[in-house]
């Protein structure tokens, strides 16, 4: 069973899409292991997205990521990362499969909805970012 990390962004939530990404999830079979709403700080958003520190996006990215609530989640399944990378569509929302959440709803790269891990190593210090072991459902 994998576990891969999931958010829904400030966009998304203040957008009214928490519970599409939700349903979108669970209608795909993926489990939902953990999951709260969340107000990161400029400090925490640094420290998740510390690997695109030298990238032109850093400050934006931060920004954005701090400018409202995200839902952070550990979803569990077969392949769920891969899974779940499919069902949120290339970042650039233009490039997007139909049928993507990032395709249906994104109106920018950066506001693309939804961010997941790209790989088990990603998922694993992602996860422990924002989890710890009392608030992860055992199935």
């Amino acid at each position: 069973m994998e576990t891969t990390l999931a958010i829904v962004k400030p966009d998304g939530v203040s957008r009214g899409l928490v519970g599409e990404v939700l349903k979108r999830i669970e209608n795909a079979g993926l489990k939902i292991a953990a999951l709260k709403m969340i107000q990161m700080t400029t400090a925490q958003a640094q420290g998740f997205y510390a690997v695109h520190r030298e990238r032109p996006f850093f400050e934006s990215l931060t920004q954005f990521m701090t400018s409202g609530p995200v839902v952070v989640m550990m979803l569990k399944g077969d392949g769920a990362i891969a899974q779940w990378r499919d069902m949120m569509g290339a970042t650039n929302y233009k490039e997007a499969a139909e049928g993507t959440i990032r395709r249906e709803y994104a109106t920018d790269i950066e506001k693309n909805v939804v961010h997941g891990s790209d790989a088990p190593e990603t998922a694993a210090f992602e996860l422990g970012y924002f989890f710890n072991a009392f608030e992860i459902m055992a199935e």
